[in-house]
């Protein structure tokens, strides 16, 4: 890569980090986004397989009550990998810059109006393999996995706590894949595991970055500027796809 790529990559994964470290979540997010400015979504995601799942094992092992977090969410991780594959056997399309469109376009309308749905225990069982299957189909063509497990796992009235290692498995169970279907399709490999490897040390940098501002600025506020920028981000990305 050129000196100015790696520049680039490098202020992405600070940023990228920065949001992490502030509000908790959006390092893939915020990643692919950017990076899909200059490269195809999955090359994109080639770049942030060990810095998202770093930093979402570390998610992930911010609670005890692993397994009955897994008993209660197993079939909705499990259709989060059948999703992943199935976008595989799809192999690249023109219209997946369209599809992350509608993903970080849909994804920041719902931060910025904060609206949370709520799904009743009757109908979990099959709405939860739904949104897993959905979201590893998104993840497979565009690398971010947060739409529409992140706004389900919401919508079920968990605790903090719970909330946050729920969503941590899912990103852990969705890099996990997501690298898996690389790795199958020829796009993960010695050089772009390299990359990646290098990719944690900028996130980590931003990552404590943002964990200093936010004792220092109201979260708030930094959350409505996160969603604004994943709008126009979207916009963005839907526009060029039918430009």
């Amino acid at each position: 890569m050129a000196p100015m790529d790696i520049l680039f990559i490098a202020v992405v994964f600070i940023l990228a980090g920065l949001v992490k470290g502030v509000t908790g979540m959006g390092l893939p997010t915020v990643a692919v986004a950017l990076l899909t400015l200059r490269m195809p979504p999955l090359e994109a995601a080639a770049l942030l397989i060990v810095p998202s799942s770093v930093t979402n094992v570390w998610q992930l092992a911010s609670g005890s009550a692993l397994y009955p977090l897994w008993q209660r969410f197993k079939w909705l991780l499990l259709a989060v990998c059948a999703g992943t594959a199935f976008a595989a056997l799809l192999g690249a399309a023109w219209w997946a810059g369209a599809v992350l469109g509608l993903a970080l376009l849909g994804y920041g309308v719902l931060g910025l109006t904060g609206w949370r749905m709520r799904v009743a225990p009757r109908h979990q069982a099959w709405a939860g393999p739904l949104a897993g299957a959905t979201t590893g189909l998104v993840a497979g063509m565009t690398g971010v996995f947060v739409m529409p497990v992140a706004p389900y796992l919401q919508a079920l009235n968990l605790s903090k706590d719970e909330l946050i290692q729920a969503l941590g498995m899912a990103f852990t169970v969705g890099t996990l894949a997501l690298a898996t279907m690389l790795a199958v399709r020829g796009e993960w490999h010695a050089t772009a595991a390299g990359a990646s490897l290098l990719a944690l040390i900028p996130a980590i940098a931003g990552m404590r970055l943002g964990q200093w501002l936010r004792d220092r600025m109201r979260p708030e506020v930094f959350r409505r500027c996160f969603f604004s920028a994943l709008v126009a981000l979207g916009a963005h990305q839907l526009i060029s796809a039918f430009a």
